[in-house]
């Protein structure tokens, strides 16, 4: 379902744009959309009255919780959506929240278990919003990121209403909007002439571009120093430093000459490196660094003057990075041949 369809049904009982800002704001917060005492009883036209229990239960059907993990860093929460099928979204720290925008993915990382089953269907733009009244249910949500499962880039139209929706009546500041991509020139055409414009995340992981083609096999061919140009170019746009995602894998991208690069790709841009240790998955042949390597790439990036932080991937200690949950509850895919 997209946020469309729910101004559709609205302005066909007679809702008015004061109407619809109101059903949409207690959606998108978690608040009842019988309104109870706080209007008058004729305030909405008896049509619209007589359609919002129906459609209180139908928004709540868009995302029902079928499972909770509580981790360390969050609880990672396993959601039904209304065909059955299933994503995850993960309660973060400090009010954040972390939504999927896709079931499966059709990028293929190498290292990945989301996009072992590549792309099964996008999700609406209600339905990305649906993660966020749920959350918002169980505790405040104030940051909301689209890192979970699915290359937003490749659902841009539903993942950019789902942000002006939240950034507007959602109540949730632009910066605190974080758009996460591998890097797609469509998302620097579009995301500069948005009303709500969110700060962005680029999954980088190495500078050498024949590696991160082997990497990110179907992800847009975009050179890594020319990806660096055009999220600077976006940072100093908006105000808002890039965030570049760095997922370490031992003996691939941890290397002294991966430092260099950064140190060269980075000096002088307004960015914040996210390093990453990997969540190790069964079959995908990658290993996490030691906490020893993953440190010392951190200070050695940070004696290049380039602002790093070291972060601790989510879900280790319940085997619960993302699209390892949802795989549990579906038949196990044969890990890729070297030939896919």
């Amino acid at each position: 379902m997209k946020i469309d369809h729910i101004l559709q049904r609205l302005r066909a009982s007679g809702a008015k744009p004061g109407h619809e800002e109101l059903v949409l704001r207690n959606w998108t917060r978690a608040l009842p959309l019988d309104f109870g005492r706080s209007r008058p009883a004729d305030f909405f036209p008896l049509a619209l009255r007589r359609i919002l229990p129906a459609l209180a239960t139908e928004l709540g059907g868009l995302a029902r919780l079928s499972g909770e993990y509580a981790g360390e860093d969050g609880s990672r929460l396993l959601l039904e959506l209304a065909d059955g099928q299933t994503v995850e979204s993960v309660l973060l720290p400090r009010g954040g929240l972390c939504v999927s925008t896709q079931v499966g993915c059709a990028v293929g990382c190498t290292f990945c278990m989301t996009g072992r089953d590549g792309l099964l269907r996008q999700l609406g733009s209600a339905e990305i919003v649906a993660q966020v009244a749920l959350a918002r249910s169980r505790r405040k949500v104030k940051k909301v990121v689209f890192m979970g499962m699915g290359e937003p880039a490749h659902n841009l139209d539903n993942v950019l209403e789902a942000i002006e929706l939240l950034g507007t009546l959602g109540d949730i500041g632009h910066k605190n909007l974080v758009f996460s991509t591998v890097g797609d020139r469509r998302v620097f055409e579009r995301l500069p002439r948005c009303a709500v414009k969110p700060a962005l995340a680029l999954s980088l992981h190495t500078t050498d571009a024949a590696l991160r083609a082997q990497l990110l096999p179907r992800a847009p061919r975009i050179d890594p120093a020319e990806l660096v140009e055009l999220g600077e170019a976006y940072a100093r746009a908006t105000g808002y430093p890039i965030q570049y995602q760095w997922t370490l894998l031992e003996g691939v991208n941890d290397s002294q000459a991966e430092v260099a690069g950064i140190a060269r790709l980075l000096a002088g841009k307004y960015a914040v490196m996210n390093l990453i240790p990997y969540n190790t998955v069964d079959g995908l042949g990658y290993r996490r660094p030691s906490r020893e390597r993953a440190e010392a790439m951190s200070l050695a990036l940070y004696k290049y003057g380039i602002l790093t932080k070291l972060r601790q991937s989510a879900g280790q200690d319940i085997d619960g990075g993302c699209g390892q949950l949802r795989a549990r509850t579906v038949a196990p895919a044969p890990p890729p041949t070297a030939a896919e």
